[in-house]
């Protein structure tokens, strides 16, 4: 698999690299405490294979690459969710997720979900949870952010790594806006495969855990 093959989004057209345009400079900054943390738990593996369920962010792909020196897989399932909403398809969406990932099982050291969770409904997120869990390797890390606060507007959200203690946020359309927010409780639960190493309450309604798979 070439490079090209593994930064472009599963969904996109062969050989073709959708990027985003440059970070603006008035993107918001918000700090996160979780990401160090994340990155804490790989930089001990040689090679550690990164699994990104966001759009492709350039400058992410460069930055973990720098830090990690990581093979990056893209898998935007945020695309995959807007394409079902706007097919009509919402209904099918928990059986393509659970089918979605074509990683082999343990395999992945590290998933970046950002908050993905928030926009699916609870079957769908079920399934992604399990999926992901399937994936991730023994010892493993997976970084998710859950919203405290139900939002005006309809959009999702690129993270965008400025350093390891701040985020970028760029927001951009979506087809569906987040669904009911989720209590520790029901996040413990949807992740009861993993265990949760660092939970942290941001000022900007975000809600940052970092989970481990138990050896």
């Amino acid at each position: 698999m070439g490079l090209l093959d593994r930064l472009a989004p599963r969904n996109a057209e062969p050989g073709v690299l959708r990027r985003p345009p440059p970070p603006a400079s008035d993107d918001p900054v918000f700090a996160t405490k979780a990401l160090r943390k994340f990155l804490s738990c790989l930089t001990s593996r040689a090679s550690p294979v990164l699994l990104d369920l966001g759009p492709v962010v350039g400058s992410n792909v460069s930055f973990f690459g720098e830090q990690l020196g990581c093979k990056i897989f893209v898998e935007d399932v945020f695309a995959d969710l807007d394409r079902h909403v706007r097919a009509g398809t919402l209904d099918v969406l928990p059986a393509f997720l659970k089918k979605r990932f074509p990683q082999e099982s343990g395999s992945v050291d590290g998933i970046l979900c950002w908050d993905l969770i928030d926009y699916l409904d609870r079957a769908a997120a079920q399934e992604l949870a399990n999926g992901l869990t399937r994936v991730l390797r023994a010892d493993g890390a997976l970084l998710g952010f859950f919203g405290t606060a139900q939002p005006r507007e309809a959009h999702y959200t690129k993270f965008i790594v400025a350093d390891e203690g701040n985020l970028k946020h760029r927001t951009y359309p979506s087809a569906r806006g987040r669904q009911a927010i989720l209590l520790n409780r029901d996040i413990i639960k949807l992740f009861a495969g993993l265990r949760v190493s660092d939970s942290f309450l941001l000022q900007n309604n975000l809600r940052e855990v970092l989970f481990r798979k138990p050896v």
